[in-house]
């Protein structure tokens, strides 16, 4: 099995050789089931989520009114709650088209973003690997792969010119640490 360098990366993460898996159109990956993908909302499950979230947004902007006259008629308290209320409002449709958004992602066959935040996550964790450090059976989980780290180019060795700026720069770290240590 041949070694390969590189930086761990999501598929289809930024900087990753490879598409996301799932995405259609690619090989192996899941395909967009035909027919309409947006049929799910008007399923029954789906309707009373929507009709919850109408019935909590007007509650809520409702209960914002209220505190709003209680404020006027000298509760101060009220006042924060006021302007508290419709931005759980504002939270709920948010959470609601976030919720849709994912649901429409996982019909098509794509990766959600809690999928991709937990990729990303485990990424930064094997990046953390000492180097060389091999994985169990020598295979990377399923949806990563190795983005090739830069290589030095070879002439870069022989310039002289690099060379000397980087003697430069040793001459200067040891030159600051003979100062740490009091010797300078």
């Amino acid at each position: 099995m041949p070694l390969v360098e590189g930086q761990i990366v999501p598929s289809g993460a930024p900087g990753s050789d490879l598409p996301e898996s799932g995405t259609p159109g690619t090989d192996g990956a899941a395909q967009v089931p035909p027919g309409r993908v947006w049929t799910f909302l008007f399923k029954p499950k789906w309707l009373a989520w929507h009709l919850f979230v109408a019935v909590a947004f007007c509650g809520m902007l409702w209960l914002g009114w209220w505190q709003y006259h209680r404020a006027v008629g000298g509760n101060g308290l009220s006042w924060a709650y006021t302007f508290e209320w419709p931005l759980f409002a504002g939270f709920a449709v948010v959470f609601w088209a976030r919720t849709i958004r994912d649901e429409f992602l996982l019909k098509r066959g794509a990766l959600t973003e809690a999928q991709l935040v937990t990729r990303a996550a485990y990424a930064r964790m094997l990046a953390s690997l000492p180097a060389g450090a091999m994985l169990p059976a020598g295979e990377l989980p399923e949806g990563f792969t190795v983005r090739q780290v830069e290589q030095p180019l070879a002439s870069d060795a022989d310039d002289p010119e690099l060379a000397s700026y980087n003697a430069y720069l040793a001459k200067l770290n040891a030159k600051d640490n003979r100062k740490a240590l009091g010797a300078g």
